[in-house]
């Protein structure tokens, strides 16, 4: 698969997201940036590559993460991140529903913590989304990418 420009907008405030994501074999490398009003105006930067998360937010904090015994990064508001074990184990495609511990990264504090999730394929282009009591469907593209994440996000290209 080739590199692809991803861009969403948010649903639930002013928010955009842009990134630039490849897949290499199994693993998704991305960079991008977020920018959004609430809780306070911001911009925010990213990549990820091979089990690190760098994060800085123009202004302010920065971070460089691994996983740390985590499956994968979960960066708040960003769709993107939903894609990373739907592509990594082809969930969009179908195959049974399976649990992941994401190290989730708060926005635009840039606070880490332990987040239990949960991905149920429902055929082809949807997965359903778990994180505590927490339900939402995602659309995804042929790729496995998310476009649409009900109440958060949606693509726009």
């Amino acid at each position: 698969m080739a590199g692809r420009t991803l861009v969403w907008k948010g649903l639930d405030a002013v928010r955009l997201e842009i990134c630039r994501a490849e897949v290499d074999g199994r693993e998704l490398r991305a960079t991008g940036t977020q920018v959004g009003v609430e809780p306070k105006p911001y911009e925010l930067r990213y990549a990820i590559e091979a089990g690190r998360l760098r994060v800085e937010v123009a202004g302010e904090a920065s971070a460089e993460l691994s996983l740390d015994g985590a499956d994968y990064f979960d960066l708040e508001f960003s769709p993107l991140f939903n894609s990373l074990p739907i592509l990594d184990h082809g969930l969009d495609s179908g195959g049974k529903a399976r649990d992941f511990v994401m190290r989730f990264v708060t926005v635009p504090a840039l606070t880490v913590a332990r987040s239990e999730q949960r991905y149920e394929p429902f055929g082809p282009g949807m997965v359903r989304f778990r994180s505590g009591d927490f339900t939402a469907m995602l659309s995804l593209d042929e790729d496995g990418y998310v476009v649409r994440y009900p109440g958060l996000a949606e693509r726009i290209v």
